[in-house]
């Protein structure tokens, strides 16, 4: 499998080289980093796997957890360049947690779907937490709620008008 392919639960995530040279001192860092052993030894065996260019899949969330915090951080970004991150971002989108992120989205536009056709009347946002912001959706027919945050977008409620 080439690493531009999605794996499925289940199959290892295969990375290429620019991949493997942005995580390489990303997971060192998280082995220098850690004082507990079986951390280490958890760590250990990722890299490894990187080095072998193929995740398995007991370890692609512990994979997606990495690179989505060198992701959020802004580091891979300005230590490595806008083209680091895309890779990163594509590498993401294959660990367990970017798939889930992904179907939550798909879920979503199967939602706004509904929506076509219909006048929208008011749009707003507001922050419901620190990192998790809402979007109201007032149409002709219905008001809607989509929640944004950390675990991806979800609605959060929905209104229809009977009348």
């Amino acid at each position: 499998m080439s690493s531009d392919e999605e794996p499925k639960a289940g199959e290892p995530i295969t990375l290429d080289t620019l991949q493997h040279d942005i995580l390489v001192p990303q997971i060192q860092a998280f082995l220098d980093a850690t004082t507990d052993a079986q951390a280490h030894e958890v760590y250990a065996a990722l890299a490894s796997a990187i080095e072998k260019l193929e995740v398995p899949p007991e370890l692609a969330a512990r994979l997606g957890a990495i690179v989505e915090v060198a992701l959020t951080s802004g580091r891979i970004r300005k230590l490595f360049g806008p083209g680091a991150e895309l890779s990163l971002n594509a590498l993401f989108m294959k660990t367990p947690r970017g798939r889930e992120i992904a179907q939550s989205l798909v879920e979503l536009n199967k939602a706004l779907a509904t929506l076509k056709d219909q006048t929208v009347e008011q749009v707003t946002a507001t922050q419901r937490s620190p990192g998790a912001y809402a979007l109201t959706l007032k149409t002709s027919g219905c008001q809607v709620v989509i929640r944004f945050e950390q675990a991806g977008v979800r609605i959060e409620s929905l209104e229809i008008d009977l009348g």
